[in-house]
């Protein structure tokens, strides 16, 4: 690749900024504390000329593991330098957005109260900026009612949004695509991407997105929002007592809806409330009376981790090597959500199981992680039509606690009474009519009744700049896996 250069001002003042191989060089030999920089094309977020003055905008990192810092690099251009200096913020421009759109709009939600409740203070402090260097038309509204996003999804007018931008945790992220069913148009709504700016308990989707590292840094997300390009995602259908509901994350019920939805009085201590809560249910140690069945795709655990390697090193080189082809294509007008496929499905119809042993838990859904402790589902994949199904049978506290040890690393996934399953659907019911306990959705309450859920392959979109999951799972972890660890990220 050949090199573009550029220098501004003279003496020792001056800066030298060199692109070559995909990253840009900034020189900068006045200043003492950080005189040279260099990023990636990628974290250019804006160059240009105007008025005689060069601009330029992008996100740095000073160390590897250093959160990213916003910065901008300014100087007068003369107007015999001025053709130069406009040719190399076009060439830098193109690099920076090959197949991308910029000065994207964006429909941004902002929860104040979403986690430790700094998101709003967070939002001006730090993302605000990036999405104004950026060039970002942004629609901003600060949520202050459950359900307030979802209203205002309902009637958003989609030409004028490139991407729906959700400052919070994964409950409101549930009430956007809830907003895109109910919308006069839900499948041209549905292709609207959604990508989160993480500032609640789990963050699942950030983690899943951008890596656990990487959700840490709030910037990186705003990044994903003006750099990512569209990424296909199955959705699920929650249906019970005749009403319908979209799901993107998971659902739950025994000890893990307890531990989420039983410590929200806990949602200062971000993610910790999570392990108090799950070591507080292994000291109780309940079983969950209630009966599962399951249309099977497949449950050979090691047949998953051949198939999920595969489709993930397919998934990274697609959008390595043609970006263009992530391209979605638009909805027809007016057309509606999905047809549901198995309502009315027997439960001794081809395919389905009845899991008929004591369980302490149910979890289902998509995206490996389900918060930075827990990787829950590592052999989920954005679009492969299935939902991933676990069900823990009942076993000692012993076993309980030291698979909390490796839930990080998904090593629960090689338990023997760990029961995975890939799934077109499932439904579960009570044994007794006054059950107690949680159903949870995306985090949100439901109540504990009968319910089913199916999987709708490719119906939402979300934002990516790997066009995968991101996650570290070692495969050999049963003894019969192939490929080494999966990792995702390139």
């Amino acid at each position: 690749m050949s090199s573009s250069s550029l220098t501004l001002g003279r003496g020792p003042s001056a800066s030298t900024l060199t692109l070559h191989d995909g990253a840009l060089l900034v020189h900068r030999a006045a200043d003492t504390k950080w005189p040279k920089v260099r990023v990636p094309v990628r974290d250019v977020l804006w160059a240009g000329v105007e008025d005689g003055l060069f601009e330029l905008s992008m996100l740095a990192r000073r160390k590897r593991t250093s959160p990213y810092s916003l910065l901008h690099i300014t100087g007068a251009v003369s107007d015999a330098d001025h053709a130069a200096a406009a040719a190399f913020a076009d060439t830098l421009m193109t690099a920076a957005y090959p197949v991308l759109k910029r000065q994207r709009r964006l429909k941004v939600f902002v929860n104040p109260k979403s986690g430790p409740g700094k998101a709003a203070s967070l939002y001006r402090k730090r993302i605000e900026p990036i999405f104004r260097a950026a060039r970002c038309d942004v629609d901003l509204t600060f949520t202050c009612r459950g359900k307030q996003a979802q209203e205002i999804i309902e009637t958003l007018p989609l030409d004028e949004f490139d991407a729906v931008v959700v400052m919070s945790g994964d409950g409101l992220i549930h009430e956007v695509f809830n907003g895109f069913a109910a919308h006069a148009e839900p499948a041209k709504a549905f292709r609207t991407p959604v990508t989160p700016i993480p500032t609640g308990s789990g963050n699942a989707l950030a983690i899943n997105l951008l890596g656990l590292e990487d959700a840490k840094d709030i910037c990186v997300a705003a990044l994903n929002a003006i750099k990512g390009q569209p990424m296909p995602v199955d959705l699920f259908s929650l249906t019970q007592g005749g009403e319908r509901h979209i799901s993107f994350m998971s659902q739950s019920l025994g000890l893990i809806a307890d531990l989420d939805l039983g410590t929200e009085h806990l949602r200062f201590m971000g993610g910790q409330r999570f392990l108090v809560g799950f070591i507080y249910g292994l000291i109780r140690h309940r079983s969950c009376p209630v009966k599962v069945s399951i249309k099977v795709a497949h449950a050979d655990k090691h047949k998953m981790v051949r198939d999920t390697h595969a489709a993930r090193a397919a998934a990274e080189d697609a959008h390595a090597y043609a970006p263009s082809a992530l391209t979605l294509p638009d909805a027809p007008a007016g057309s509606g959500l999905p047809p549901l496929q198995h309502a009315d499905d027997r439960e001794d119809g081809e395919g389905w199981i009845t899991f008929d042993r004591p369980l302490v838990y149910l979890f289902a859904g998509k995206g490996p992680y389900v918060s930075s402790d827990v990787l829950q589902f590592p052999m989920s994949l954005p679009t492969d039509g299935l939902i991933d199904v676990t069900i823990q049978e009942r076993t000692t506290r012993t076993a309980m606690f030291k698979a909390i040890d490796g839930s990080q690393r998904g090593e629960h996934f090689w338990q023997d009474t760990q029961h995975y399953y890939k799934a077109h659907a499932y439904r579960v019911e009570p044994l007794a009519s006054s059950a107690k306990g949680w159903l949870s959705v995306d985090g949100e309450a439901f109540p504990l009744a009968p319910f089913q859920v199916e999987v709708h392959a490719r119906l939402g979109t979300l934002l990516s700049m790997y066009g995968a999951y991101q996650l570290d799972f070692d495969a050999h972890g049963g003894g019969g896996g192939r490929g080494g660890k999966d990792r995702a990220r390139p």
